[in-house]
């Protein structure tokens, strides 16, 4: 007799207990939840650098591949860069197989038990977020930006974690999960001694004592120190951070906390290292932003403070909104999938120029952007068109000190994994990110953004990383493999083939 996967019978129990109004809306979204899974998963399997893969061969049914312990496991052709759940089931030596978690088991790759468990999860908490989803939203969109990142139902548009939440139960999920609606009411950490960078506060100040913000959850799993009850916040896509309320002097400012839960691939605290050079790489970052004619604006961090703890700490920063003129919305770019506004092919091409011709352009300069749909938001005008981009949040980014001196720039005073010369690791992270990411989500297909991409060739910036872009295969990180590698920390990377290919590069003078 069949018995349900773990996560989902456990999230069905306690959604039961918890809000029963949501239980038959929960079942009936559990098999579109499991083809999203399962079709992110599909991508890693035929794309991704997988040991235990030792071929993979098209044929006229989909796409076979040879398992190094002779199995074949077989399934649909598999577009790498496709959005759409289109993978119902995959069959492996002539099992079929529906269910992510179960197909991972069945595998029986190492390190595969844990995946399996989070890919369990992630299908259960994707159908509870997809059974609470608000009906017939309108088009026109909200105002405020937090709303538009409370639109983004389904996560991570590429991974097979993209809703996994170990260590939340249903109420949590509820309570905190920005795709629920909830208004969060942060706590306040007393620390006698903290490492303080940039300016902290006045609000977050108790004399000479700092307050430093704490996720509930945290509060309550984690910490051991007295918490004292914090303002409301509305909590954004990533759900540690949140958007305060704002005031008479604008929008309020976003507050990053550390979540010692691993949400889909990583567990989110806050390094010192990240606090230790806070101020200097936004100071930086804000420098280089200037050089692009206006086209990118980057959030100011405002402080940041850690107990030097990992688990204690957050980070302060503006609000992207206030970078919008009247008539204006800055929106997640995570978020146009929520709307009709990337629809028409003019628009995606619009995308790509502005968003590739900043990325190119400071790329040079020697700044890699994370530019995924979570970091990057564009400015749409009255019209819906995209005519600047803001990005936040700066932990991530990488710098080249040897093309910011080609350029007489000032090296900021850093060291550490921010800082390289090594221009493939500078590639991937723009164009990992970028490309095979942001680009490719808000396409949501192989065609839709090789049409964008081929419409924009000949306006880019003539940068020596142009080629590269037009001609090499796609990075992008490996994120099945490194969550099957727990030995390899950092990144790990796989080839997508270039939409470009066969598509001749025009040129022109730019």
């Amino acid at each position: 007799m069949y018995r349900p996967p773990t996560a989902e019978a456990a999230l069905a129990a306690e959604l039961d207990a918890v809000r029963p109004g949501l239980s038959g809306a929960y079942a009936t979204a559990l098999p579109g939840a499991r083809a999203a899974v399962l079709t992110r998963l599909w991508r890693a399997l035929a794309h991704e650098p997988l040991p235990w893969i030792v071929r993979r061969v098209p044929d006229a049914e989909g796409l076979a591949l040879r398992l190094a312990d002779g199995r074949r496991l077989h399934g649909p052709a598999a577009d790498p860069y496709a959005t759409a759940a289109y993978v119902s089931e995959v069959v492996l030596d002539g099992r079929p197989y529906d269910r992510p978690a179960a197909l991972v088991t069945a595998l029986g790759v190492p390190h595969g038990e844990g995946f399996a468990a989070e890919l369990d999860h992630s299908v259960a908490s994707l159908a509870l977020s997809r059974a609470n989803r608000p009906a017939g939203a309108a088009v026109s969109g909200p105002v405020a930006g937090w709303e538009w990142e409370q639109r983004i139902v389904d996560g991570h548009p590429f991974h097979p974690n993209c809703r996994s939440r170990p260590g939340f139960s249903v109420a949590e999920q509820l309570a905190y999960g920005p795709e629920h609606r909830p208004v969060v009411r942060l706590g306040l950490a007393v620390v006698d001694k903290a490492l303080v960078s940039g300016r902290w506060p006045g609000w977050l100040r108790d004399g000479e004592r700092v307050l430093i913000p704490v996720h509930p959850w945290q509060a309550e799993h984690v910490l051991d120190v007295p918490v004292e009850p914090g303002p409301a916040a509305h909590p954004l896509m990533s759900l540690r951070t949140l958007a305060l309320a704002d005031s008479a002097a604008g929008p309020g400012p976003h507050v990053k906390t550390a979540l010692s839960a691993r949400l889909t691939s990583s567990v989110r605290d806050i390094s010192v290292y990240s606090v230790e050079t806070a101020e200097v790489v936004s100071a930086f970052a804000e420098a280089v932003a200037a050089r692009t004619d206006g086209l990118l604006h980057v959030t100011r961090t405002l402080g940041a403070a850690t107990a030097d703890s990992p688990d204690l700490a957050a980070v302060v920063r503006e609000s992207p909104d206030q970078y919008a003129r009247p008539g204006e919305r800055v929106v997640p770019v995570a978020a146009l999938g929520a709307t009709e506004l990337a629809e028409p092919p003019s628009w995606q091409a619009e995308f790509a120029r502005l968003t590739l011709t900043v990325g190119l352009r400071l790329l040079d300069l020697g700044v890699a952007l994370e530019a995924h749909g979570q970091n990057l938001l564009v400015v749409l005008d009255a019209a819906g068109r995209p005519v600047r981009l803001v990005y936040r949040d700066l932990a991530d980014i990488r710098v080249s000190p040897a093309r910011l001196v080609r350029h007489g720039l000032a090296v900021p005073e850093l060291t550490g994994r921010l800082i390289t010369d090594d221009p493939a690791v500078l590639r991937h992270k723009l164009f990992g990110s970028l490309v095979a990411g942001t680009l490719a989500a808000t396409a949501g297909s192989a065609p839709v953004l090789r049409d964008a991409l081929a419409a924009v060739v000949p306006d880019l910036p003539r940068t020596p990383d142009l080629p590269a872009l037009l001609e090499e295969a796609l990075p992008t990180k490996a994120l099945t493999l490194m969550r099957l590698s727990p030995d390899r920390p950092g990144d790990l990377w796989a080839r997508l083939p270039n939409p470009l290919s066969g598509v001749p590069p025009r040129t022109a003078d730019v």
